[in-house]
């Protein structure tokens, strides 16, 4: 068997004749090595293999082939990589975030009170008493929020930490409120309380979402993010680097990797840099100014090393993230609970059926209601429009798989010419869909109504009559017809576990122009961790997800 590319050209380089000019120092030889781990995987054996090990990782990170006399090349792009970090590091920009959102907080919790204030009739003629609350409400807000720790520098940006904050904070405040209220007898101000409380919260809902947007729009291009070094495994590290670049809203820039000195050999296939083995982390994380470490859960970071790892980050202001292996399991379902002085990760069944289940469902009800009766209006004048444009059906309904698999009729205002079923067939060879799923951005059968129903997603709201019949729920994974359920991996039967939705992850991420791996993928996502607050959340994300029509063909 030949021997790995790697090793020759590293033999190659030890005995090729030495070059006119002196090599520069190499980066161990210019820092020295951080001292030992107690295992020998951790850190390089020798100050002899150091160099050469460096050198081979630069060269197979940055594609070139290893020759002599390139050192101070090599030397140079680690210099080069340690200067392209973001101009304002993470605490500096992070508590700067943090900041803003206080100081809208003390403006929301200001107008809060004083708006309701005015309109009331014991409260509008004291001016000086207004004022006076106002700025009372302008310190109790915000010191609410950050009693729910809604300012955590270290939330930022983690899904939905900060909305989870807003409304601790506001059903505590209500809570404590109406607490003292009742014990003075101050009926005027429990009412205040009632009323300013959501009023708050509302609007710093929406004030951290324009900050979302903002936030998630400059790390896109780069800014404000983690600088993160990975560390473990050659394949683990792989794949982590993969989930990561996967969503580059995502805050992390992965500055590069600390391998086992084993896995040198496969340093080109890992698509980053490789800036030390297993016992440089603490070193690199300095030399290369990162913020967090994020660990892999693969045997070579097992046997005390992430507590050892754990211990020299201490008092750097570095976070250390743990990939615990576990595909789309996260939030509740996860603790981490001592057993016999182990602490051991539990995760928790999904939940689908119980007391859960019949919230979601009662809330189903009682929001779908309200909203047929405020769009009704709206209801009516599309059915008149689609009936006018060419006199056929104002219903669309097809056959979609529901939970547990179970067929059910869904209903969709037509937005196609009436034998639009019939052409399908000859428009197969021009699908842009992925996998199984039909797309197509021009479809011909589209009708001009069809095409405006469609990019504001008017044609999906007759499927509240499907949520009142209780085949859908507002949120959850999308219902798909059967041929394509049927050339879908193994893993979407588990979609079928929770009741379908109008809307869901997919709606907000993307629609049309996800892949088909990344819809089941969100899908998936959504079964495994779903919760009241995260359907209110993705309830707020459609309705700004309908509006810049992403997706939408």
């Amino acid at each position: 068997m030949a021997e790995p590319q790697s090793l020759v050209r590293l033999d190659a380089y030890r005995k090729a004749p030495a070059p006119d000019v002196e090599f520069g120092p190499t980066w161990w030889d210019r820092h020295g090595s951080i001292p030992k781990a107690d295992d020998a995987e951790s850190v390089p054996t020798s100050r002899e293999e150091g160099p050469d090990t460096v050198r081979l990782r630069q060269v197979k990170a940055n594609g070139a082939t290893l020759t002599a006399g390139e050192d101070v090349d090599l030397e140079a792009a680690v210099e080069e990589d340690k200067s392209s970090s973001a101009p304002a590091g993470f605490k500096e920009w992070s508590t700067a975030y943090v900041l803003r959102l206080a100081l809208f907080d003390m403006l929301v919790g200001a107008m809060a009170v004083a708006i309701p204030s005015l309109n009331s009739n014991r409260l509008g003629p004291q001016e000086p008493l207004i004022v006076t609350m106002s700025l009372l409400g302008a310190i109790v807000w915000p010191a609410t929020v950050a009693g729910s720790r809604g300012y955590d520098r270290r939330r930022i940006g983690f899904g939905s930490d900060e909305v989870r904050s807003i409304l601790r904070a506001a059903m505590g405040l209500v809570l404590v409120g109406a607490f003292w209220a009742g014990l003075f007898g101050a009926e005027t101000f429990l009412k205040l309380a009632v009323v300013a409380t959501p009023f708050a919260a509302v609007m710093s809902l929406g004030v951290r979402f324009l900050a979302h947007q903002q936030l998630h729009r400059r790390q896109r291009t780069g800014a404000n993010v983690r600088r993160v070094v990975v560390v473990g495994g050659w394949a683990a590290a792989k794949h982590l680097r993969e989930r990561l670049d996967a969503e580059p809203a995502g805050g992390m820039k992965i500055v590069g990797a600390c391998i086992p000195t084993r896995d040198i050999v496969y340093a080109s296939e890992l698509g980053m840099p490789v800036l030390g083995s297993l016992g440089d982390a603490a070193h690199v994380v300095k030399e290369f100014n990162c913020d967090a470490v994020a660990v892999t859960s693969d045997d070579t970071t097992r046997h005390g090393y992430l507590r050892r790892l754990s211990w020299s980050l201490e008092g750097a202001g570095v976070e250390m993230f743990v990939d615990p292996g576990l595909v789309e399991v996260a939030g509740p379902r996860m603790h981490i609970r001592p057993h016999v002085g182990l602490p051991l990760l539990h995760i928790e069944e999904p939940h689908f059926t119980g007391w859960r289940r019949i919230c979601k469902r009662a809330t189903d009800i009682v929001m779908t209601i309200v909203g047929l009766i405020v769009i009704s209006p709206l209801l009516a004048l599309i059915a008149v429009a689609i009936k006018l444009q060419d006199g056929g059906p104002v219903i669309f309904r097809q056959t979609r798989i529901g939970r547990n698999g179970e067929p059910f009729t869904m209903f969709k205002f037509r937005s196609m010419v009436v034998d639009a079923e019939a052409r399908w067939e000859g428009l197969i060879h021009s699908n842009e869909g992925h996998g199984a799923l039909f797309k197509l951005a021009r479809d011909p059968r589209v009708t001009r109504l069809g095409h405006f129903l469609r990019e504001f997603s008017l044609d999906e709201l007759p499927q509240l009559f499907n949520v009142l019949r209780g085949n859908m729920s507002l949120v959850g994974p999308r219902p798909h017809l059967e041929h394509e359920i049927a050339a879908m991996h193994s893993d979407a039967v588990r979609r079928s576990l929770v009741t379908p939705g109008l809307t869901g992850l997919w709606q907000i991420s993307g629609r049309s122009d996800l892949s088909g791996e990344d819809s089941l993928r969100l899908d998936l996502r959504y079964v495994e961790n779903w919760s009241f607050t995260l359907d209110l959340l993705i309830l707020w994300k459609t309705f700004f997800a309908v509006l810049t029509r992403r997706g939408a063909h």
